[in-house]
């Protein structure tokens, strides 16, 4: 039985007064007790999609249900949906304790039951001990640990985080990563996140939302949106990408810089225009000739973990390569990479268009197969009935021990095998 999704949109639309929209007929699911992330640049929707679920705004068209009941008319008080702000919200004159409780005491719940909420909510973000705490004396991260605890206090069903990192600096935000996703595996409840940072998006999450200009441009796991971009925007929005156009040779075969080379992908046309994406950590530098590509090097950064290095090849593409071997500005060098490094897009192809054609291809791939098992089925039945003919034949022919002589086997001519009767 399927299970019904915590969050469902259905052709959701949101426009404000001055008619444009920021977001285009979105549809999506969210599965419980997953940690979910939108991920895109400012004005992309990412937030307006956090509001329509927390219930701050309406949607102008579609439908907003939560475990199958539809809530576009409840309000935020009356949803089982917790927020935890960028600027993380917290009353200043209140210490973490009374922050934390606020809800409670919204709720009237008795003082013992308060008090044994909050003490588990700051046990879970590690701020047991920090009760009476001023807000003021703690630190950034501290701080977004006690906007955590008064968020998963309610128990909420969704807990919703509009870039809570975003303030932090990069060694505090890396921990905080790694918190949070530990936080959200021992309390198994749904985590929408919020950030425009790739590396974020990709050390966190479960699925992924990539989003641009209202519009949800792909879906899926880290891996599969890394490894199979659908489209230019995402392959150049996660991550480093080379992109350079090619043409679709045949299935499993595309020519990109002049030269053709085996791949992975298939379900074009042969002919077809398409987008080749190399990833620069696939690229690995050889000796001058020595690579599928000649390159010559135009700068070099050093990045700490490898070098940055930009080349142009013969064709004139550039490439960038990240690699821990240091090259020399002017050097004509060979780039060398594996099949499986090559990825093939369409041109304007959706999410939706990819989806079906790999659909397509992979029936076509089984119908394919049914026909060369039944191939090999029909030969395999055909050689039994060879194999018995010539038994019956050999039968037939066998020689006979005479009255007056030896037993004589078959000649070599029989055999096929040289020497008959030795």
């Amino acid at each position: 039985m399927n299970q019904v999704p915590v969050i469902s949109f259905r052709g959701v639309t949101k426009q404000f007064e001055d008619g444009v929209p920021v977001l285009n007929d979105v549809s999506f699911d969210i599965e419980r007790g997953k940690f979910y992330t939108l991920l895109g640049p400012s004005g992309c929707g990412k937030t307006t999609i956090l509001r329509l679920i927390a219930g701050f705004m309406e949607p102008t068209s579609g439908e907003i249900r939560m475990d199958g009941k539809l809530i576009n008319d409840v309000p935020a008080n009356k949803r089982q949906v917790n927020t935890v702000f960028q600027d993380y919200a917290l009353f200043p004159h209140l210490n973490v304790f009374d922050n934390v409780a606020f809800g409670l005491r919204i709720r009237k719940l008795k003082k013992d039951d308060i008090e044994r909420k909050v003490k588990e909510a700051l046990r879970f973000v590690n701020l047991e001990g920090y009760e009476k705490r001023e807000i003021r004396e703690m630190s950034g991260g501290q701080r977004q640990r006690v906007a955590i605890a008064r968020a998963i206090v309610n128990e909420p069903k969704l807990l919703l985080l509009d870039e809570p990192l975003s303030a932090l600096d990069l060694k505090l935000r890396t921990e905080m990563q790694y918190e949070l996703r530990e936080l959200q595996r021992r309390l198994g409840i749904t985590f929408i996140f919020v950030t425009h940072d790739q590396e974020e998006a990709l050390a966190m999450s479960d699925e992924i939302f990539v989003l641009n200009r209202g519009n949800i441009e792909q879906s899926g796991t880290p891996t599969d949106i890394y490894d199979e971009p659908i489209n230019r925007f995402v392959a150049d929005f996660i991550g480093e990408s080379n992109i350079v156009p090619g043409r679709m040779l045949e299935d499993f075969r595309v020519e990109f810089a002049g030269k053709a080379f085996e791949c992975v992908d298939g379900g074009l046309r042969r002919g077809e225009p398409v987008e080749v994406v190399l990833r620069p950590e696939d690229l690995q530098i050889t000796p001058a000739g020595a690579g599928k590509l000649s390159a010559t090097v135009d700068t070099q950064l050093f990045r700490g973990v490898h070098y940055e290095i930009i080349c142009m090849d013969d064709a004139g593409n550039e490439w960038m390569v990240h690699s821990t071997r240091k090259a020399i500005v002017g050097e004509v060098i060979g780039l060398d990479f594996d099949s499986e490094a090559i990825h093939v897009m369409r041109f304007g192809e959706s999410e939706e268009d990819f989806d079906r054609r790999l659909e397509a291809y992979g029936e076509l791939d089984e119908e394919e197969e049914l026909d060369t098992n039944s191939s090999i089925s029909q030969g395999a039945s055909t050689a039994r009935v060879q194999t018995t003919d010539l038994g019956a034949a050999g039968a037939a022919k066998e020689p006979s021990r005479s009255d007056s002589g030896p037993m004589t086997g078959p000649s070599s001519a029989q055999t096929g095998r040289p020497g008959g009767n030795s």
